[in-house]
């Protein structure tokens, strides 16, 4: 025989290859939900953090080199108009200013991130 009998497929065979992908649905959901979108949302704070600098907010490096904002440069842009530069200058000990590139910028450390060392207490002997 030259051609093949057709044969009529059931619903359970229609629904029974939709639950295979099932599984690999739910997978990549849950990567979505909890490695992919936050990461995204960690990027887009950090853009803002990095678009936000300015004189006198202290700042870790890349490098772990902590320091203060002392200049955030200002260039041309394409249709002339100032806008801020890539390099900033950090001042990382009194008088010793370093230009750093705005994306080595791992943090900006805040008043509540700064705890002085002394406040705590000393623990009593016994």
């Amino acid at each position: 025989m030259l051609i093949s009998p057709a044969y009529a497929q059931d619903a359970a065979g229609i629904l029974g290859s939709a639950t295979q992908f099932m599984p690999l649905i739910l997978i990549f959901a849950v990567f979505y939900f909890l490695l992919i979108r936050p990461q995204q949302q960690r990027q887009k704070e950090m853009k803002r953090m990095l678009a936000a600098l300015k004189r006198g907010d202290r700042v870790v490096t890349g490098g772990g080199i902590i320091g203060v904002v002392q200049k955030v440069g200002m260039t041309s842009g394409k249709d002339g108009k100032p806008v801020e530069s890539n390099e900033i200058d950090v001042e990382i000990a009194p008088n010793t200013r370093v230009t750093v590139l705005r994306e080595t910028i791992a943090s900006v450390i805040t008043q509540s991130d700064a705890k002085p060392a002394n406040d705590s207490k000393p623990a009593k002997a016994s």
